[in-house]
C-alpha cells in the first residue's frame, strides 16, 4: 500500500508538469509542426484539424509503444547480461505463452483502431458535395508545367463560367519566383467549393500546401474535392507528382478572399471575355485515337 501511495503521489507533479508544458505550445507545436494554422489556432479549412488529428495522434501513438519497446529491450540487456564468473550458454527457453499473445494481439488492436480512423477521417475528407449543395464550383485543370482555372456558372452550357490560363513559373537570377506571375485561384471564405480535378498530358496532383491535402490527377478521369476555406489569406500550392523536366516550376498561388471581392474578382475576368468554357487549344489529349482529330494521312489527302 505505501508503495502504490507514493506512485499517486508522484503521478501527480507529473501530470501538472505535462500541463505546463502542453500549455505553453503554440497551435504550430500542437499540430506537429504542420502548416496550415495561425497563431490562434485558426485551421485554413474545414478539413485541416482532422487531418492534423489523425497526424499527431498517430505520432503519439507511435512514440508511445516505441518507448516501451525500447524500455523492455534496455531492460532485456540489463536484467539478462552475462554475469561475472558465468560461462557457456544461458539458460534457453522455449517459449512464453502469455508473452506471445500479448505481442501479437497487442500490434493487431493498434493496427485496427488507427485503420478504423483513417478509414472514417478519410470518408468523411472524401465526401463530396453533390452541384445542389456547393456555393462555387471550380474546374482545375493541369498541364506541363501551369495550372488553368475555369469558375463554373450556373447555366447548363456553361456560357456563365469565366476562367485564367495560367503560364510556367520562371525563377529569377537568385532562384526567385514572382508570386504575382503565378497562376491565382480565387476562393471565398466559408463556402461550400467543389474542385473538379483534370489533367491535360501527364498525371499531376493538385496540392495546396497549408490544406494538408492533395489529389491526383489522372488522364480521362476526373477527380472532385469539397471543402470550406476558413480563414482569409494567401496559400501556396503546387504538383506533387513528378510530371516532368519542369516539374518543380509547376506552381500556383491560392488566394481566400470575402465574398465581394470575389464576385469583383469574377467580373473582372468578365470583362476581359474570359467567358464560356475555357479553351482546349493546349489539349495534348486532343491527339489521342477516337477524339476526331485528323491524322497526317487525311491531311495529305
Amino acid at each position: 500500500m505505501p508503495s502504490k501511495r507514493r506512485l499517486r503521489w508522484a503521478a501527480i507533479p507529473l501530470g501538472l508538469a505535462a500541463a505546463v508544458v502542453l500549455a505553453g505550445c503554440t497551435p504550430t507545436e500542437l499540430h506537429g509542426f504542420l502548416p496550415g494554422f495561425v497563431e490562434d489556432g485558426t485551421a485554413a479549412t474545414n478539413q485541416t484539424e482532422r487531418v492534423a488529428g489523425l497526424w499527431v495522434t498517430s505520432w503519439i501513438v507511435l512514440l508511445i509503444v516505441g518507448l516501451i519497446t525500447w524500455g523492455l529491450m534496455g531492460w532485456a540487456v540489463v536484467m539478462y547480461r552475462r554475469r561475472k564468473g558465468q560461462t557457456g550458454l544461458p539458460v534457453q527457453l522455449r517459449y512464453n505463452m502469455p508473452i506471445e499473445i500479448l505481442y501479437t494481439v497487442i500490434p493487431l488492436i493498434l493496427v485496427l483502431a488507427m485503420f478504423f480512423f483513417t478509414a472514417r477521417d478519410q470518408t468523411a475528407i472524401e465526401t463530396q458535395w453533390s452541384d445542389d449543395e456547393v456555393d462555387v464550383e471550380v474546374t482545375a485543370i493541369a498541364k506541363q508545367w501551369a495550372w488553368d482555372f475555369q469558375y463554373d456558372g450556373e447555366a447548363e452550357d456553361n456560357s456563365d463560367a469565366v476562367w485564367t490560363m495560367g503560364t510556367q513559373a520562371h525563377p529569377d537570377e537568385a532562384g526567385d519566383f514572382d508570386r504575382e506571375q503565378l497562376p491565382t485561384l480565387v476562393l471565398p471564405v466559408d463556402k461550400k467549393v467543389k474542385i473538379d480535378l483534370q489533367s491535360r498530358d501527364v498525371v499531376h496532383s493538385f496540392w495546396i500546401i497549408d490544406f494538408l491535402y492533395k489529389k491526383d490527377m489522372y488522364i480521362g478521369k476526373d477527380n472532385s474535392w469539397s471543402f470550406i476555406p476558413t480563414r482569409v489569406g494567401e496559400f501556396d500550392g503546387k504538383c506533387a507528382e513528378l510530371c516532368g523536366e519542369y516539374h518543380s516550376m509547376m506552381l500556383f498561388n491560392v488566394k481566400v478572399v470575402e465574398q465581394d471581392e470575389y464576385d469583383a474578382y469574377l467580373e473582372t475576368l468578365r470583362a476581359e471575355g474570359n467567358t464560356g468554357d475555357i479553351t482546349d487549344s493546349y489539349d495534348r489529349l486532343s491527339n489521342l485515337p477516337g477524339t476526331g482529330a485528323s491524322t497526317d494521312a487525311e491531311e495529305e489527302e
